[in-house]
């Protein structure tokens, strides 16, 4: 997740140059350190070149059934973007289905609340037992704050390394090459499990490396 001051460098730029800023705020339950905003629009100057995508799938565990909503600013391109993106939904979506529809409603129910901050506490107890085993190993990682993933340096190809782990560790993960050139050399794990087979997963991954 980006600071404040880093997001403004970003909307500062794209107000500057004419360019509109799609910002995935997926995870943004997740952010828990201060300076670290959960929504683009909580920057001067936002609303004017930014677009910004929220989903149910990872704050409402709706992983797979796939419900998210979009927020466009009436300010952005005085209007017309908000008005081509009603034009799009309306004429190229059928809609959610009736079942997400309700699933969201719930979500944001007192009780929907109340279980969604206690999943993804959960989940940030995985993703600090996994940094924490990754610190005592001596490997270089990102994420696992704001974020249910966790990146770690695998220090060879990362196809390589998914064989690895699978084969003699019977753990699977996700190669950084997937994600583009930058993303070789890492591998990707995630905190979306118990926390008892996170552990597990760990203890295995520490008898390989």
């Amino acid at each position: 997740m980006f600071t404040s001051a880093q997001l403004k460098a970003w909307v500062d730029y794209a107000n500057d140059m004419g360019a509109v800023i799609i910002f995935d705020a997926a995870y943004e339950a997740f952010v828990t350190q201060p300076g670290v905003p959960r929504s683009i629009f909580a920057i001067e100057g936002a609303r004017n070149c930014a677009i910004e995508l929220c989903s149910f799938s990872k704050t409402a565990g709706f992983t797979g059934t796939r419900c998210g909503y979009t927020v466009v600013p009436d300010e952005l391109l005085g209007g017309k973007l908000a008005k081509m993106w009603a034009r799009r939904q309306s004429t190229k979506f059928n809609g959610t289905s009736y079942i997400q529809q309700r699933m969201a409603e719930a979500a944001y129910s007192d009780e929907g609340i109340s279980q969604c901050r206690e999943n993804i506490d959960a989940y940030r107890k995985n993703a600090k037992l996994i940094s924490d085993a990754l610190d005592e190993m001596g490997i270089y990682h990102t994420g696992g704050v704001n974020s249910p993933y966790i990146w770690l340096k695998c220090g060879m190809d990362s196809w390589d390394f998914f064989d690895r782990l699978l084969t003699q560790a019977n753990v699977v993960g996700t190669p950084g090459s997937g994600f583009g050139k930058n993303g070789e050399g890492f591998f990707r794990l995630t905190a979306f499990n118990t926390y008892e087979k996170t552990a597990e997963a760990i203890e295995r991954i520490k008898k390989v490396l």
